[in-house]
């Protein structure tokens, strides 16, 4: 999977997380960088799909030809009007991308509203559905408590999830919006202590625990601040 964050394009990265803890506004980049990890997979899937030659392969790489650099809002509605006739595995990623798309507007109902179908489409592979529920908590991270957030990655916050470090990253984030700094010192110390975290998820990590210790002190050894 390393290989494959190589692959992750500008659309992605432009995801909108504004609004986002004025307070800590450097904290956004973190979450880009969040959203590129999060990301990865479907990319990657992205990438290997549309290299055969086929029909279907060809008219999905035509649709993200056509539309003009930045013009998100056209290309979100091809991919809509190509989603609705093309096969499962192209429909998975048009959908995917139409949501990524909503989500670079700004328009982030729309976007949780495509991730949260997406994470309970029967048709969809478990990997890509866990994949969307993950998109969806961390898009919901800026409108939700710190409690849902939780419960929205309930699922992958356990030592087995290939899906943990994203989790546990989002709810160290919804942990700093909420000043739970307890929180966002044990999630990133779940991070840290994971021997298979990736360096980049790693070093944020080390960010919010220092963060968390500028706020309220050493948590980890008792002390307040």
């Amino acid at each position: 999977m390393p290989d494959i964050f190589d692959e992750v394009g500008d659309d992605l990265r432009r995801d909108r997380l504004t609004g986002l803890w004025k307070r800590y506004g450097w904290i956004l980049y973190v979450a880009a960088g969040l959203i590129v990890a999060a990301t990865a997979a479907w990319r990657g899937y992205d990438y290997w799909a549309t290299s055969r030659a086929n029909a279907a392969g060809d008219a999905y790489s035509q649709v993200l030809a056509s539309a003009k650099a930045g013009d998100h809002k056209a290309l979100a509605e091809s991919l809509a009007v190509y989603a609705g006739g093309a096969p499962s595995q192209y429909q998975v990623l048009a959908r995917f991308r139409a949501a990524s798309e909503h989500a670079a507007m700004g328009e982030t109902d729309n976007a949780l509203a495509a991730f949260e179908d997406l994470s309970k489409a029967s048709g969809v592979d478990r990997a890509f559905r866990d994949l969307a529920a993950v998109r969806a908590a961390l898009i919901a991270v800026d409108r939700e408590n710190l409690d849902q957030i939780k419960a929205r990655v309930s699922g992958y916050n356990n030592d087995i999830s290939p899906w943990r470090h994203a989790a546990r990253e989002i709810i160290a984030l919804a942990s700093v919006r909420a000043e739970d700094w307890k929180g966002v010192s044990e999630e990133a110390r779940k991070l840290t202590d994971d021997p298979a975290t990736p360096s980049d998820v790693r070093a944020r990590a080390r960010i919010l625990r220092d963060l968390a210790i500028s706020e309220a002190g050493d948590l980890d050894n008792g002390a307040a601040g």
